[in-house]
Protein backbone atom coordinates (compact mmCIF):
# COMPACT_ATOMS: atom_id res chain seq x y z
CA UNK A 1 0.00 0.00 0.00
CA UNK A 2 1.31 3.46 -0.97
CA UNK A 3 -0.10 6.88 -1.76
CA UNK A 4 0.42 8.73 -5.04
CA UNK A 5 -0.35 12.26 -6.21
CA UNK A 6 -0.02 14.08 -9.53
CA UNK A 7 -0.84 17.75 -10.20
CA UNK A 8 -0.84 19.99 -13.27
CA UNK A 9 -1.07 23.77 -12.88
CA UNK A 10 -1.36 26.21 -15.73
CA UNK A 11 1.17 28.47 -14.00
CA UNK A 12 3.24 28.64 -10.80
CA UNK A 13 5.36 25.94 -9.24
CA UNK A 14 3.46 22.86 -8.15
CA UNK A 15 5.77 21.55 -5.40
CA UNK A 16 3.89 23.04 -2.43
CA UNK A 17 0.59 21.53 -3.58
CA UNK A 18 2.20 18.15 -4.19
CA UNK A 19 3.46 18.37 -0.59
CA UNK A 20 -0.05 19.18 0.67
CA UNK A 21 -1.47 16.31 -1.38
CA UNK A 22 1.01 13.86 0.12
CA UNK A 23 -0.01 14.96 3.60
CA UNK A 24 -3.56 13.93 2.70
CA UNK A 25 -2.45 10.41 1.73
CA UNK A 26 0.20 10.09 4.46
CA UNK A 27 -1.83 7.28 6.11
CA UNK A 28 -1.05 5.11 3.09
CA UNK A 29 2.70 5.16 3.74
CA UNK A 30 5.01 6.49 6.44
CA UNK A 31 8.36 4.94 5.47
CA UNK A 32 9.48 7.36 2.74
CA UNK A 33 8.30 10.30 0.66
CA UNK A 34 9.35 11.80 -2.66
CA UNK A 35 8.44 14.53 -5.16
CA UNK A 36 9.36 14.97 -8.82
CA UNK A 37 8.63 18.04 -10.96
CA UNK A 38 9.02 19.00 -14.63
CA UNK A 39 9.72 22.60 -15.68
CA UNK A 40 9.45 22.09 -19.44
CA UNK A 41 13.13 21.39 -19.98
CA UNK A 42 14.45 19.57 -16.91
CA UNK A 43 13.27 16.88 -14.49
CA UNK A 44 13.74 17.48 -10.75
CA UNK A 45 13.59 14.82 -8.04
CA UNK A 46 13.90 14.59 -4.24
CA UNK A 47 13.11 11.64 -1.96
CA UNK A 48 13.98 10.69 1.62
CA UNK A 49 13.04 8.19 4.31
CA UNK A 50 10.42 9.19 6.88
CA UNK A 51 7.18 11.14 6.90
CA UNK A 52 6.49 13.94 4.41
CA UNK A 53 7.29 16.55 7.06
CA UNK A 54 10.59 14.82 7.81
CA UNK A 55 11.61 14.27 4.19
CA UNK A 56 11.02 17.94 3.28
CA UNK A 57 11.70 19.76 6.55
CA UNK A 58 14.66 21.75 5.14
CA UNK A 59 14.28 24.34 2.39
CA UNK A 60 17.23 22.78 0.57
CA UNK A 61 15.20 19.59 0.18
CA UNK A 62 12.51 21.22 -1.95
CA UNK A 63 13.77 24.61 -3.23
CA UNK A 64 15.04 23.03 -6.47
CA UNK A 65 11.69 21.34 -7.21
CA UNK A 66 10.49 23.90 -9.75
CA UNK A 67 7.95 23.41 -12.51
CA UNK A 68 4.19 23.45 -13.00
CA UNK A 69 3.75 19.66 -13.32
CA UNK A 70 4.67 17.18 -10.61
CA UNK A 71 4.08 13.81 -8.96
CA UNK A 72 4.56 12.62 -5.40
CA UNK A 73 4.71 9.35 -3.46
CA UNK A 74 4.50 8.12 0.12
CA UNK A 75 5.74 4.57 0.65
CA UNK A 76 4.67 1.58 2.65
CA UNK A 77 7.01 -1.18 1.45
CA UNK A 78 5.39 -4.46 0.39
CA UNK A 79 8.24 -5.39 -1.95
CA UNK A 80 11.92 -4.58 -1.83
CA UNK A 81 13.69 -3.15 1.20
CA UNK A 82 13.34 -0.06 3.38
CA UNK A 83 16.43 1.66 1.95
CA UNK A 84 16.19 5.23 0.59
CA UNK A 85 17.20 3.89 -2.83
CA UNK A 86 13.78 2.23 -3.05
CA UNK A 87 11.88 5.40 -2.19
CA UNK A 88 9.83 6.81 -5.05
CA UNK A 89 9.42 8.34 -7.58
CA UNK A 90 11.87 6.32 -9.71
CA UNK A 91 13.69 7.97 -12.64
CA UNK A 92 15.09 6.91 -16.00
CA UNK A 93 16.51 8.96 -18.86
CA UNK A 94 16.19 6.25 -21.50
CA UNK A 95 14.57 6.78 -24.00
CA UNK A 96 13.40 10.10 -22.46
CA UNK A 97 13.25 11.58 -18.99
CA UNK A 98 10.56 9.69 -17.04
CA UNK A 99 9.71 9.62 -13.34
CA UNK A 100 7.17 7.13 -11.96
CA UNK A 101 5.19 6.74 -8.71
CA UNK A 102 3.42 3.41 -8.18
CA UNK A 103 0.89 2.05 -5.69
CA UNK A 104 0.32 -1.69 -5.83
CA UNK A 105 2.12 -4.98 -6.27
CA UNK A 106 3.20 -6.77 -9.45
CA UNK A 107 2.85 -10.47 -8.68
CA UNK A 108 4.96 -11.43 -11.72
CA UNK A 109 7.69 -8.81 -11.26
CA UNK A 110 10.50 -11.40 -11.15
CA UNK A 111 9.49 -12.81 -14.54
CA UNK A 112 9.20 -9.34 -16.07
CA UNK A 113 12.58 -8.39 -14.57
CA UNK A 114 14.19 -11.52 -16.05
CA UNK A 115 12.68 -10.86 -19.49
CA UNK A 116 13.92 -7.25 -19.45
CA UNK A 117 17.43 -8.33 -18.53
CA UNK A 118 17.44 -10.61 -21.57
CA UNK A 119 15.83 -8.27 -24.10
CA UNK A 120 16.62 -4.75 -22.98
CA UNK A 121 19.80 -5.20 -20.95
CA UNK A 122 18.29 -3.09 -18.17
CA UNK A 123 20.28 -1.97 -15.16
CA UNK A 124 18.27 -2.50 -11.98
CA UNK A 125 19.39 -0.68 -8.85
CA UNK A 126 16.76 -2.04 -6.44
CA UNK A 127 14.53 -5.03 -5.79
CA UNK A 128 11.39 -2.92 -6.14
CA UNK A 129 8.61 -4.04 -8.46
CA UNK A 130 8.00 -0.33 -9.15
CA UNK A 131 11.43 -0.05 -10.80
CA UNK A 132 10.48 -3.08 -12.90
CA UNK A 133 7.31 -1.29 -13.97
CA UNK A 134 9.27 1.85 -14.92
CA UNK A 135 11.82 -0.10 -16.98
CA UNK A 136 9.09 -2.09 -18.70
CA UNK A 137 7.30 1.09 -19.76
CA UNK A 138 10.60 2.62 -20.93
CA UNK A 139 11.34 -0.51 -22.97
CA UNK A 140 7.87 -0.55 -24.52
CA UNK A 141 8.22 3.16 -25.34
CA UNK A 142 11.63 2.48 -26.92
CA UNK A 143 10.03 -0.20 -29.11
CA UNK A 144 7.69 2.38 -30.70
CA UNK A 145 10.78 3.89 -32.45
CA UNK A 146 9.36 7.40 -32.12
CA UNK A 147 11.02 10.44 -33.62
CA UNK A 148 8.75 13.00 -32.02
CA UNK A 149 6.97 11.66 -28.95
CA UNK A 150 3.15 11.83 -29.07
CA UNK A 151 0.21 10.54 -27.05
CA UNK A 152 -0.15 7.63 -29.46
CA UNK A 153 3.32 6.38 -28.55
CA UNK A 154 2.37 6.52 -24.86
CA UNK A 155 -0.81 4.52 -25.49
CA UNK A 156 1.07 1.92 -27.52
CA UNK A 157 3.71 1.54 -24.80
CA UNK A 158 1.05 1.21 -22.11
CA UNK A 159 -0.64 -1.53 -24.13
CA UNK A 160 2.54 -3.54 -23.82
CA UNK A 161 2.70 -2.83 -20.08
CA UNK A 162 -0.88 -4.02 -19.54
CA UNK A 163 -0.22 -7.19 -21.53
CA UNK A 164 2.88 -8.14 -19.51
CA UNK A 165 2.02 -7.03 -15.95
CA UNK A 166 -0.06 -9.01 -13.48
CA UNK A 167 -1.30 -7.64 -10.17
CA UNK A 168 -2.58 -4.34 -8.86
CA UNK A 169 -1.15 -1.02 -9.91
CA UNK A 170 -2.15 2.64 -9.94
CA UNK A 171 0.54 4.85 -11.45
CA UNK A 172 1.40 8.50 -12.07
CA UNK A 173 4.27 9.49 -14.37
CA UNK A 174 6.03 12.60 -15.59
CA UNK A 175 7.24 12.21 -19.19
CA UNK A 176 9.41 14.84 -20.87
CA UNK A 177 7.66 16.27 -23.90
CA UNK A 178 4.27 14.84 -22.84
CA UNK A 179 3.36 15.94 -19.29
CA UNK A 180 1.42 14.07 -16.61
CA UNK A 181 0.35 10.47 -17.29
CA UNK A 182 -1.72 8.21 -15.05
CA UNK A 183 -3.15 4.71 -15.43
CA UNK A 184 -4.79 1.91 -13.45
CA UNK A 185 -4.67 -1.87 -13.75
CA UNK A 186 -7.45 -3.53 -15.84
CA UNK A 187 -9.15 -5.06 -12.79
CA UNK A 188 -9.19 -1.84 -10.77
CA UNK A 189 -7.48 -3.39 -7.74
CA UNK A 190 -5.87 -0.15 -6.57
CA UNK A 191 -7.86 3.14 -6.48
CA UNK A 192 -7.10 6.31 -8.43
CA UNK A 193 -9.18 9.49 -8.75
CA UNK A 194 -8.99 12.63 -10.90
CA UNK A 195 -10.19 16.13 -10.06
CA UNK A 196 -10.22 19.64 -11.55
CA UNK A 197 -9.90 23.15 -10.12
CA UNK A 198 -10.27 25.90 -12.72
CA UNK A 199 -7.49 25.11 -15.23
CA UNK A 200 -5.58 22.78 -12.90
CA UNK A 201 -5.86 19.00 -12.61
CA UNK A 202 -5.03 16.61 -9.79
CA UNK A 203 -4.75 12.82 -9.64
CA UNK A 204 -4.52 11.00 -6.31
CA UNK A 205 -4.93 7.60 -4.68
CA UNK A 206 -8.01 8.82 -2.83
CA UNK A 207 -10.74 11.33 -3.63
CA UNK A 208 -10.42 12.81 -0.12
CA UNK A 209 -7.04 14.25 -1.12
CA UNK A 210 -8.68 16.04 -4.06
CA UNK A 211 -11.41 17.62 -1.97
CA UNK A 212 -8.93 18.64 0.73
CA UNK A 213 -7.08 20.72 -1.88
CA UNK A 214 -10.39 22.12 -3.19
CA UNK A 215 -10.42 20.13 -6.43
CA UNK A 216 -13.77 19.01 -7.78
CA UNK A 217 -13.78 15.22 -8.09
CA UNK A 218 -14.48 14.34 -11.72
CA UNK A 219 -14.37 10.55 -11.44
CA UNK A 220 -12.24 7.57 -10.60
CA UNK A 221 -9.72 6.61 -13.25
CA UNK A 222 -11.42 3.60 -14.80
CA UNK A 223 -9.75 0.17 -14.67
CA UNK A 224 -7.51 -0.21 -17.72
CA UNK A 225 -7.75 3.49 -18.55
CA UNK A 226 -4.89 5.91 -19.26
CA UNK A 227 -5.02 9.66 -18.52
CA UNK A 228 -2.75 12.21 -20.19
CA UNK A 229 -2.61 15.87 -19.20
CA UNK A 230 -0.18 17.51 -21.59
CA UNK A 231 2.02 20.52 -21.02
CA UNK A 232 -0.71 22.76 -22.46
CA UNK A 233 -3.21 21.55 -19.87
CA UNK A 234 -5.28 19.43 -22.28
CA UNK A 235 -6.89 16.29 -20.84
CA UNK A 236 -6.98 13.03 -22.82
CA UNK A 237 -8.48 9.66 -21.84
CA UNK A 238 -8.01 6.31 -23.54
CA UNK A 239 -9.07 2.74 -22.71
CA UNK A 240 -5.98 0.58 -23.03
CA UNK A 241 -7.21 -2.74 -21.67
CA UNK A 242 -10.34 -4.16 -20.11
CA UNK A 243 -10.28 -6.71 -17.31
CA UNK A 244 -12.56 -9.70 -17.08
CA UNK A 245 -13.86 -8.51 -13.72
CA UNK A 246 -13.82 -5.41 -11.57
CA UNK A 247 -11.87 -6.56 -8.48
CA UNK A 248 -11.22 -3.64 -6.10
CA UNK A 249 -9.16 -4.60 -3.06
CA UNK A 250 -11.44 -5.31 -0.09
CA UNK A 251 -8.96 -3.79 2.34
CA UNK A 252 -9.26 -0.41 0.62
CA UNK A 253 -12.80 -0.28 2.00
CA UNK A 254 -12.06 -2.04 5.28
CA UNK A 255 -8.76 -0.49 6.32
CA UNK A 256 -6.53 1.38 3.84
CA UNK A 257 -8.67 4.29 2.65
CA UNK A 258 -9.99 7.26 4.56
CA UNK A 259 -13.72 7.03 5.38
CA UNK A 260 -14.42 10.30 3.55
CA UNK A 261 -13.08 8.87 0.26
CA UNK A 262 -15.09 7.45 -2.63
CA UNK A 263 -13.73 4.57 -4.71
CA UNK A 264 -15.41 4.06 -8.08
CA UNK A 265 -18.30 6.27 -6.86
CA UNK A 266 -18.77 4.11 -3.74
CA UNK A 267 -18.53 5.76 -0.31
CA UNK A 268 -15.93 4.08 1.93
CA UNK A 269 -17.81 5.15 5.06
CA UNK A 270 -21.19 3.84 3.87
CA UNK A 271 -19.54 0.61 2.71
CA UNK A 272 -18.15 0.02 6.20
CA UNK A 273 -21.58 0.59 7.71
CA UNK A 274 -23.16 -1.87 5.28
CA UNK A 275 -20.44 -4.44 6.03
CA UNK A 276 -21.19 -4.12 9.74
CA UNK A 277 -24.92 -4.57 9.16
CA UNK A 278 -24.32 -7.61 6.97
CA UNK A 279 -21.87 -9.22 9.39
CA UNK A 280 -24.21 -8.67 12.32
CA UNK A 281 -27.12 -10.28 10.50
CA UNK A 282 -24.97 -13.18 9.36
CA UNK A 283 -23.70 -13.92 12.85
CA UNK A 284 -27.22 -13.67 14.25
CA UNK A 285 -28.67 -16.02 11.61
CA UNK A 286 -25.85 -18.52 11.09
CA UNK A 287 -24.26 -18.90 14.50
CA UNK A 288 -27.10 -18.60 16.98
CA UNK A 289 -26.48 -22.16 18.20
CA UNK A 290 -22.83 -21.66 19.17
CA UNK A 291 -21.79 -21.97 22.79
CA UNK A 292 -21.04 -18.31 23.24
CA UNK A 293 -22.58 -15.54 25.27
CA UNK A 294 -25.05 -13.53 23.23
CA UNK A 295 -25.95 -9.95 23.96
CA UNK A 296 -29.54 -9.03 23.29
CA UNK A 297 -30.05 -5.41 22.38
CA UNK A 298 -27.51 -2.60 22.66
CA UNK A 299 -26.93 0.56 24.63
CA UNK A 300 -25.43 3.69 23.13
CA UNK A 301 -23.97 6.46 25.23
CA UNK A 302 -22.43 9.61 23.80
CA UNK A 303 -19.42 10.86 25.74
CA UNK A 304 -17.73 13.97 24.41
CA UNK A 305 -14.03 14.02 23.57
CA UNK A 306 -13.31 10.35 24.21
CA UNK A 307 -9.79 9.15 23.39
CA UNK A 308 -10.51 5.52 22.55
CA UNK A 309 -6.84 4.58 22.27
CA UNK A 310 -6.48 4.90 26.04
CA UNK A 311 -9.17 2.68 27.59
CA UNK A 312 -8.92 -0.10 30.17
CA UNK A 313 -11.56 -2.67 31.24
CA UNK A 314 -11.89 -3.82 34.83
CA UNK A 315 -11.19 -7.47 35.56
CA UNK A 316 -14.88 -8.38 35.69
CA UNK A 317 -15.45 -6.44 32.42
CA UNK A 318 -18.17 -4.36 34.06
CA UNK A 319 -16.40 -0.99 34.10
CA UNK A 320 -14.34 0.91 31.55
CA UNK A 321 -11.68 3.49 32.45
CA UNK A 322 -11.43 6.11 29.72
CA UNK A 323 -9.42 9.20 28.92
CA UNK A 324 -11.29 12.12 27.44
CA UNK A 325 -9.75 15.17 25.84
CA UNK A 326 -10.79 18.64 24.80
CA UNK A 327 -9.02 21.50 23.06
CA UNK A 328 -9.47 24.76 24.92
CA UNK A 329 -7.63 27.88 23.81
CA UNK A 330 -5.63 25.75 21.36
CA UNK A 331 -4.36 23.54 24.21
CA UNK A 332 -5.45 19.99 24.85
CA UNK A 333 -6.83 19.14 28.27
CA UNK A 334 -7.35 15.58 29.52
CA UNK A 335 -9.49 13.92 32.15
CA UNK A 336 -10.48 10.44 33.32
CA UNK A 337 -13.95 8.91 33.64
CA UNK A 338 -15.39 5.45 34.32
CA UNK A 339 -18.36 3.99 32.46
CA UNK A 340 -20.39 1.13 33.91
CA UNK A 341 -21.65 -1.85 31.97
CA UNK A 342 -24.97 -0.28 31.00
CA UNK A 343 -23.33 2.66 29.33
CA UNK A 344 -23.63 5.51 31.84
CA UNK A 345 -20.90 7.59 33.42
CA UNK A 346 -20.77 6.63 37.07
CA UNK A 347 -17.45 8.18 38.08
CA UNK A 348 -15.43 11.20 37.11
CA UNK A 349 -11.90 10.59 38.34
CA UNK A 350 -10.28 13.78 37.09
CA UNK A 351 -11.92 16.78 35.46
CA UNK A 352 -10.29 18.24 32.37
CA UNK A 353 -6.85 19.59 33.28
CA UNK A 354 -3.60 20.68 31.65
CA UNK A 355 -1.72 17.92 33.48
CA UNK A 356 -0.51 14.84 31.64
CA UNK A 357 -2.86 11.88 32.27
CA UNK A 358 -2.56 8.28 31.17
CA UNK A 359 -4.77 5.36 32.35
CA UNK A 360 -2.72 2.30 33.33
CA UNK A 361 -5.24 -0.36 34.36
CA UNK A 362 -7.04 -2.16 37.18
CA UNK A 363 -6.29 -4.47 40.09
CA UNK A 364 -9.44 -6.01 41.47
CA UNK A 365 -12.73 -4.63 40.22
CA UNK A 366 -12.67 -1.21 41.88
CA UNK A 367 -9.03 -0.15 42.08
CA UNK A 368 -7.64 1.88 39.19
CA UNK A 369 -4.12 3.05 38.36
CA UNK A 370 -3.15 6.04 36.28
CA UNK A 371 -0.29 8.44 35.63
CA UNK A 372 -0.65 12.07 36.60
CA UNK A 373 2.34 14.15 35.47
CA UNK A 374 4.52 11.01 35.51
CA UNK A 375 3.36 10.06 39.06
CA UNK A 376 1.64 6.68 39.38
CA UNK A 377 -1.64 7.10 41.28
CA UNK A 378 -3.64 4.23 42.82
CA UNK A 379 -7.30 4.86 43.77
CA UNK A 380 -10.24 2.74 44.91
CA UNK A 381 -13.34 4.18 43.23
CA UNK A 382 -15.62 2.89 46.01
CA UNK A 383 -13.57 4.63 48.71
CA UNK A 384 -12.52 1.40 50.37
CA UNK A 385 -9.14 -0.33 50.64
CA UNK A 386 -7.19 -0.67 47.42
CA UNK A 387 -7.42 -4.13 45.88
CA UNK A 388 -4.18 -5.91 45.06
CA UNK A 389 -5.15 -9.49 44.33
CA UNK A 390 -2.64 -9.65 41.49
CA UNK A 391 0.42 -7.74 40.21
CA UNK A 392 -0.09 -4.88 37.81
CA UNK A 393 1.77 -5.12 34.50
CA UNK A 394 1.57 -2.14 32.19
CA UNK A 395 3.40 -0.42 29.36
CA UNK A 396 4.14 3.21 28.62
CA UNK A 397 5.40 3.74 25.09
CA UNK A 398 8.43 1.42 24.78
CA UNK A 399 8.78 0.40 28.43
CA UNK A 400 7.17 -2.46 30.32
CA UNK A 401 6.55 -2.05 34.07
CA UNK A 402 5.56 -4.25 37.01
CA UNK A 403 4.05 -3.00 40.28
CA UNK A 404 2.73 -4.71 43.37
CA UNK A 405 1.01 -3.32 46.45
CA UNK A 406 4.22 -3.06 48.42
CA UNK A 407 6.71 -1.99 45.77
CA UNK A 408 7.34 0.81 43.34
CA UNK A 409 6.92 0.22 39.63
CA UNK A 410 10.02 -1.40 38.16
CA UNK A 411 11.03 -1.63 34.52
CA UNK A 412 10.87 -5.20 33.23
CA UNK A 413 11.77 -4.52 29.61
CA UNK A 414 12.80 -1.64 27.35
CA UNK A 415 11.90 -2.15 23.69
CA UNK A 416 13.11 -0.41 20.54
CA UNK A 417 9.61 0.86 19.74
CA UNK A 418 6.04 0.99 21.04
CA UNK A 419 4.80 -2.00 23.08
CA UNK A 420 1.47 -3.38 21.84
CA UNK A 421 -1.02 -6.17 22.64
CA UNK A 422 0.17 -6.85 26.20
CA UNK A 423 -1.14 -10.02 27.88
CA UNK A 424 -0.04 -11.58 31.18
CA UNK A 425 -1.00 -14.34 33.59
CA UNK A 426 -2.69 -13.55 36.91
CA UNK A 427 0.56 -14.10 38.82
CA UNK A 428 2.60 -12.19 36.22
CA UNK A 429 4.93 -15.16 35.82
CA UNK A 430 4.22 -15.23 32.09
CA UNK A 431 4.06 -12.05 30.02
CA UNK A 432 3.77 -11.61 26.26
CA UNK A 433 3.62 -8.52 24.04
CA UNK A 434 4.44 -7.24 20.58
CA UNK A 435 7.02 -4.59 19.73
CA UNK A 436 5.84 -2.37 16.87
CA UNK A 437 7.64 -3.23 13.65
CA UNK A 438 9.76 -5.89 15.37
CA UNK A 439 8.80 -9.16 17.07
CA UNK A 440 6.74 -10.76 19.79
CA UNK A 441 8.45 -11.08 23.19
CA UNK A 442 7.77 -13.59 25.97
CA UNK A 443 8.96 -12.93 29.52
CA UNK A 444 8.88 -15.94 31.81
CA UNK A 445 9.58 -15.88 35.55
CA UNK A 446 10.68 -12.22 35.37
CA UNK A 447 14.07 -13.18 34.03
CA UNK A 448 13.94 -15.30 30.91
CA UNK A 449 13.28 -13.43 27.69
CA UNK A 450 12.21 -15.59 24.76
CA UNK A 451 11.43 -14.57 21.21
CA UNK A 452 10.59 -17.91 19.63
CA UNK A 453 7.39 -16.53 18.10
CA UNK A 454 9.00 -13.77 16.07
CA UNK A 455 6.25 -13.62 13.46
CA UNK A 456 3.40 -13.94 15.92
CA UNK A 457 0.64 -11.37 16.18
CA UNK A 458 -2.17 -10.72 18.67
CA UNK A 459 -0.81 -13.05 21.41
CA UNK A 460 -3.06 -14.07 24.31
CA UNK A 461 -2.24 -16.05 27.45
CA UNK A 462 -4.48 -18.94 28.52
CA UNK A 463 -6.57 -18.64 31.70
CA UNK A 464 -4.24 -21.06 33.55
CA UNK A 465 -1.22 -18.92 32.59
CA UNK A 466 0.68 -21.73 30.86
CA UNK A 467 0.05 -21.25 27.13
CA UNK A 468 0.02 -18.53 24.50
CA UNK A 469 -1.99 -18.54 21.29
CA UNK A 470 -1.15 -16.22 18.41
CA UNK A 471 -1.63 -15.91 14.65
CA UNK A 472 0.83 -15.79 11.76
CA UNK A 473 -0.29 -14.15 8.51
CA UNK A 474 1.12 -13.84 5.01
CA UNK A 475 0.12 -11.39 2.29
CA UNK A 476 0.98 -10.69 -1.33
CA UNK A 477 1.05 -6.93 -0.97
CA UNK A 478 -2.62 -6.19 -1.40
CA UNK A 479 -4.44 -8.94 0.50
CA UNK A 480 -3.87 -11.60 3.19
CA UNK A 481 -3.22 -14.95 1.50
CA UNK A 482 -2.81 -17.32 4.44
CA UNK A 483 -3.14 -17.41 8.19
CA UNK A 484 -2.80 -20.01 10.91
CA UNK A 485 -3.16 -20.21 14.68
CA UNK A 486 -0.19 -21.33 16.80
CA UNK A 487 0.26 -22.35 20.42
CA UNK A 488 3.36 -21.88 22.59
CA UNK A 489 3.61 -23.93 25.80
CA UNK A 490 5.62 -22.39 28.65
CA UNK A 491 6.23 -25.81 30.19
CA UNK A 492 7.98 -27.23 27.13
CA UNK A 493 9.04 -24.11 25.25
CA UNK A 494 7.65 -25.63 22.06
CA UNK A 495 5.53 -23.95 19.41
CA UNK A 496 2.92 -25.96 17.50
CA UNK A 497 0.53 -25.08 14.69
CA UNK A 498 -3.02 -25.85 15.82
CA UNK A 499 -4.60 -24.94 12.47
CA UNK A 500 -3.15 -25.98 9.12
CA UNK A 501 -5.92 -25.75 6.57
CA UNK A 502 -5.05 -24.07 3.21
CA UNK A 503 -8.78 -23.44 2.70
CA UNK A 504 -8.90 -21.23 5.81
CA UNK A 505 -7.26 -17.98 6.90
CA UNK A 506 -7.24 -18.24 10.69
CA UNK A 507 -7.15 -14.91 12.56
CA UNK A 508 -7.71 -13.29 15.95
CA UNK A 509 -7.85 -16.29 18.30
CA UNK A 510 -9.33 -15.91 21.81
CA UNK A 511 -9.40 -18.22 24.84
CA UNK A 512 -12.77 -19.46 26.09
CA UNK A 513 -11.22 -21.90 28.56
CA UNK A 514 -7.85 -23.61 29.01
CA UNK A 515 -8.75 -26.10 26.28
CA UNK A 516 -11.16 -24.15 24.04
CA UNK A 517 -10.47 -21.29 21.64
CA UNK A 518 -12.45 -19.44 19.01
CA UNK A 519 -10.95 -17.91 15.89
CA UNK A 520 -12.18 -16.17 12.72
CA UNK A 521 -11.77 -17.58 9.20
CA UNK A 522 -11.15 -14.53 7.00
CA UNK A 523 -12.16 -16.36 3.80
CA UNK A 524 -15.82 -16.67 4.74
CA UNK A 525 -16.10 -14.69 7.99
CA UNK A 526 -17.02 -17.79 9.98
CA UNK A 527 -16.41 -18.15 13.71
CA UNK A 528 -14.67 -21.44 14.42
CA UNK A 529 -14.44 -23.43 17.64
CA UNK A 530 -11.31 -25.47 18.35
CA UNK A 531 -10.95 -27.91 21.24
CA UNK A 532 -7.31 -28.30 22.18
CA UNK A 533 -5.67 -31.56 23.15
CA UNK A 534 -4.23 -31.90 26.63
CA UNK A 535 -0.95 -30.00 26.93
Amino acid sequence: MCGIVGIYKSSDDVCSEIYDGLIQVQHRGQDAAGISTWDGSKMHLQKELGLVTEAFKKESSYSHLVGNIGIGHVRYPTAGSDDVSEAQPFHTANPVNITLAHNGTLINSEKVRGDLLKTHFCQFNTNSDSEVLLNLFAYELHKTKFRKLTNQHIYKALKGVFEKCQGGYAVTMLIAGIGLVAFRDPNGIRPLSIGKRKSSYMIASESSALTALEFEVLSSVAPGQAIIINEAGELFKRWIARGDKHLPCLFEFVYFSRPDSNIDSISVHKTRLRMGDYLGERIKNDYSNLDITSINGSVTVKIPYINSFHSKWSQNSEKLLLMRSSYQQKKRQNGLIIINNIGSINHTIIELTNKKIYPIGWTGDNTIHYLLDEELITKNIEGSKNEWDLPLIFSIKNRLYKKTSDSDAVILYKANDMILNLSYSSDAELIVFEVYGDKTIIIQNSETIIDDIQNGNAPKISPDGNMIIFMELEDDGHQITSGDIYLWDSRTGKTDAITDDPKQIGMNPIWISDHLIYYIDLRDGSLNKLLLKEH
